[in-house]
């Protein structure tokens, strides 16, 4: 059902029980899939492609342009918002700023209230953004991490799978998976109560706790440790093996350091 005040470009795709509110405005090209709901005064700009089930709740923004002063605005670029993702009021989603390229939100995520997923963004599978949170252009955030409210993310950070943030930390520095961060840059040790509700194996959730005190010593070198441990071949779950080769990349070149 489309409410008559709503405006929607004829070259828009859209799949079947879709539901658009009063004054949302769907802009060409875009392709809203089946079952969506768009809230009255809704807006999804140009380039962008809304997976199955997603619910845009009033005064939400996707696809905007990115706040980058060399962006040009007849770059072909846009946005993918995976199935059954909840976007709540007033959140802005910006498109990315290469021709081709798309920044992404994943499947079943809740994106609460005032957030913000900059261009160029990654953003996970069952991911939420609490009220407020700030994600700076190309932040990775994996698969069910938790960000609270009011928290900023400095630009090309990494958030690993299942960390936890928490509300109005200032986060400049990577992330490790499974991890609790809190203040600035400061780690609480890892999100073992996230760990149980996913029903990680208790053998895995102790190799993880091997690796993190392995890789956080006194030296500060967590690339070279993480290295050392998977080259000693020691960690037989894939859980301990991903908190490792986390350390081995990113474009930060430090990562979230103990209390």
């Amino acid at each position: 059902m489309i409410h008559p005040s709503a405006q929607v470009h004829p070259s828009a795709r859209l799949g079947p029980d879709v539901e658009v509110g009063p004054f949302a405005v769907i802009e060409a090209g875009v392709t809203v899939g089946a079952g969506c709901r768009l809230a009255a005064q809704a807006i999804v700009k140009a380039g962008t492609e809304l997976g199955a089930g997603v619910h845009l709740d009033h005064f939400a923004v996707v696809g905007g342009a990115p706040q980058d002063l060399s962006f040009d605005p007849r770059t072909d670029s846009g946005v993918r918002i995976g199935d059954r993702t909840v976007i709540r009021e007033h959140v802005t989603v910006h498109r990315a700023t290469q021709a081709g390229e798309r920044t992404l939100v994943g499947a079943d995520c809740l994106l609460m209230v005032g957030s913000h997923v900059a261009h160029d963004c990654v953003v996970g599978d069952h991911v939420i953004l609490a009220n407020g949170c700030m994600l700076g252009g190309h932040v990775q955030v994996g698969d069910k991490a938790f960000i609270s409210g009011g928290v900023a993310v400095h630009q090309f950070c990494r958030i690993g799978g299942g960390a936890l943030i928490s509300g109005n930390a200032v986060i400049t520095e990577d992330v490790p998976p499974d991890a609790l961060a809190h203040g600035r840059n400061l780690l609480a040790g890892l999100n073992l109560i996230g760990l149980r509700r996913r029903a990680v194996p208790a053998g895995a959730v102790a190799e993880i706790k091997r690796a993190y005190h392995a890789v956080y010593d006194a030296s500060g070198a967590c690339a070279q440790l993480a290295q050392k441990a998977l080259s000693e071949g020691d960690y037989q779950t894939q859980e301990a093996r991903d908190f490792l080769n986390f350390f081995l990349s990113g474009k930060r070149g430090r990562f979230v350091s103990p209390a």
